[in-house]
């Protein structure tokens, strides 16, 4: 059975870097495209990056853009996600999803889009 386990949240204040790291058990997600995800409190789950499943391509919300940057590992089986500039709105619980499908044709930004999820890990930005 995959497991996604996150790691790398904490309390950082604003200006602030963190990384976030996802670590997959089994080899599945390697051929898949990958994304993270988050959730504040009282909010929707809200989509924050993707990667294709070989590094090729990547995409970000526009409130992220530019400040943070997804990465992968394939052969360490970890995705990666380096926060920089982070602001009190980055505050939330970070997850790490993948699904079945490879690229980033059709929809990747939703959370329906992917059916395996870590469990997550509490980012807190402090002003």
């Amino acid at each position: 059975q995959v497991q996604l386990v996150e790691s790398g949240g904490g309390l950082v204040q604003a200006g602030g870097s963190l990384r976030l790291s996802c670590a997959g058990s089994g080899s599945t997600f390697r051929w898949v495209r990958m994304a993270w995800f988050r959730q504040a409190p009282g909010k929707e789950r809200e989509f924050v990056a993707v990667i294709t499943w070989n590094g090729g391509s990547t995409n970000y919300a526009d409130s992220v853009k530019g400040r943070f940057t997804i990465s992968r590992d394939n052969a360490k089986n970890t995705l990666y996600l380096q926060m920089n500039s982070l602001k009190p709105e980055d505050t939330a619980v970070y997850y790490c999803a993948f699904g079945s499908r490879v690229d980033l044709s059709g929809s990747y930004s939703s959370e329906f889009d992917y059916g395996y999820w870590g469990q997550g890990t509490q980012v807190t930005v402090s002003s």
